[in-house]
């Protein structure tokens, strides 16, 4: 988590927690995706499966899929799950998708389950993210 909140210091971002099995991260990563190509460069997005090491492969495929390759990407790396989540929000119980946005100040809003567009556009205006101009 240090080096995801040290690389964007001062900058407002979007981590998603998901995985391979989960139901609704399909269609937020897609939604997430759309965005990101509204906003290019303004909407920094990461991604973070609490899948294993074993899974790359088909994480890589799937993001693909979602159209989300180029996005930065990391997996959970420790065969104890509960002591990378304890460490990133010690409320949580792994449930995904989970997604949290962070401000300039890398003060941050929680969410779990599926969430919704316009929670996003309107977390992108609080942040002053501006749409591409065509």
């Amino acid at each position: 988590m240090d080096k995801i909140l040290s690389a964007r210091e001062g900058r407002p971002f979007i981590l998603v927690f998901w995985n391979l099995d989960c139901q609704y991260c399909p269609t937020e990563l897609k939604m997430l995706n759309k965005l990101k190509k509204h906003y290019k460069k303004e909407l920094d997005v990461v991604l973070v499966a609490t899948d294993t090491i074993d899974d790359v492969p088909q994480l890589i495929a799937r993001v693909k899929s979602y159209g989300m390759h180029k996005i930065e990407q990391w997996v959970f790396a420790n065969s104890m799950p509960e002591r990378l989540r304890f460490e990133v929000d010690k409320s949580w119980y792994g449930e995904v998708p989970r997604t949290h946005f962070y401000n300039q100040a890398h003060e941050r809003i929680v969410k779990t389950g599926l969430v919704d567009q316009k929670f996003v556009e309107k977390w992108l205006a609080d942040n002053k993210l501006e749409p591409n101009r065509h």
